[in-house]
């Protein structure tokens, strides 16, 4: 490229080329850019002579002590001042940018006008300010829903207490064999809201941490099958009053060793959540099954529903706090997601599919433990 080429391009780029001579007094070099005569009170043409800082950039005073550094060593380094603003001699504002670097044993000091690009970085700047603020009321907002979720469980654990008194009253009374199997199941359907209630504080005050130990010891670990068992026997006249059926899947081998890692009363919470969560976006006459498959070292359990399924727009915050579906209300979004935190502290998964011929399936691997 040609001295010439060289000096239109820095030219039209809005780069003012400069030379040191002595310290504090350098020579143009090239074409000068159209700008620079708005800052001069003399007439600026090529090869002149310029005295910086006293005249016409005051803000290099100190850059140029640090420049002079860079030139004595005569590196490959350059040195940036940062952004400074300046009028012109008509009190139009500009923004400019100065870099110092030597090239074959010459000191040259480039200074860059940047309106364009300054902009730019202002807007970037303003952008990030702006994601900050929408960050923080985010935060606030679930601040404000987490404050309600803990008064509403406060609300739910005393109403229970006051279902656990009429239960316990309902004991001695004279009542069928029929009427006292109703009785143990809310008894056991009561004792279970309590302990999902901890469990929605255990995850508020400290999310996974809050879960507590759990065994993968062979000899303690929890059995799915009989976890599944006592889930569909504990809903079933649940899903029986609304006319619905709660099965588990035909050709599943009983003798099997179904143990999985993890702790027996959440398993229940896990696999009774996914099943409640079926019941309510199912119809009349549906059915959902349960199935269990052996997958290497995992065990998968699979819940298929055949009602709504998922909109599209929720699946990816399917697992999150607060999630929920818009068509059903009094719900807040919390059983996916402890569902969600449970299975992966114990090193498992969980995902949902939409099923082909309709519904929902909400599967999760556990791992087997180690014997």
């Amino acid at each position: 490229m040609s001295d010439l080429i060289a000096s239109n391009l820095f030219a039209t780029l809005n780069i003012l080329v400069l030379e040191q001579i002595h310290p504090g007094r350098f020579k143009l070099t090239g074409t000068p850019p159209e700008w620079l005569q708005q800052f001069c009170r003399r007439p600026v043409h090529p090869e002149m002579e310029v005295l910086i800082p006293q005249e016409d950039f005051p803000f290099l005073e100190n850059f140029l002590i640090d420049a002079e550094e860079v030139w004595v060593k005569n590196n490959n380094k350059k040195l940036k001042s940062g952004i400074w603003h300046q009028q012109d001699l008509f009190n139009q504002e500009y923004h400019f940018e100065a870099t110092a670097l030597s090239v074959t044993n010459q000191k040259i000091l480039l200074i860059e006008l940047l309106d364009e690009e300054y902009e730019e970085k202002q807007n970037l700047i303003q952008k990030a300010r702006e994601n900050t603020l929408d960050y923080q009321y985010l935060l606030k907002e679930n601040q404000k829903k987490e404050i309600l979720i803990h008064c509403i469980i406060h609300d739910i654990a005393g109403q229970l207490s006051a279902i656990n008194c009429c239960l316990a009253l309902l004991d001695f009374e004279n009542l069928t064999s029929k009427g006292r199997e109703h009785l143990e199941i809310g008894r056991i359907q009561t004792v279970k809201q309590e302990m999902l209630i901890r469990e929605i504080l255990d995850a508020f005050s400290a999310e996974v941490d809050s879960l507590d130990s759990f065994t993968v010891d062979a000899e303690q670990a929890p059995d799915v099958l009989t976890c599944t068992q006592e889930v569909i026997q504990l809903l079933t006249p649940t899903f029986a009053l609304h006319k619905m059926q709660l099965r588990l899947a035909p050709n599943i081998d009983q003798t099997a060793d179904w143990r999985v890692v993890g702790d027996k009363s959440r398993l229940d919470r896990v696999i009774a959540n996914l099943v409640e969560n079926a019941f309510r976006y199912s119809p009349p006459e549906s059915v959902v099954i349960i199935d269990l498959q052996q997958d290497g070292e995992y065990i998968l359990v699979r819940v298929d529903d055949e009602g709504s399924g998922v909109p599209p727009q929720m699946v990816e915050t399917l697992f999150e706090k607060f999630s929920q579906g818009k068509s059903k209300s009094g719900r807040i979004g919390l059983g996916l997601y402890f569902c969600r935190i449970t299975l992966e502290r114990w090193g498992g998964e969980i995902h949902y599919s939409p099923r082909p011929q309709g519904g929902s399936s909400f599967w999760f691997r556990l791992q087997k433990p180690k014997v």
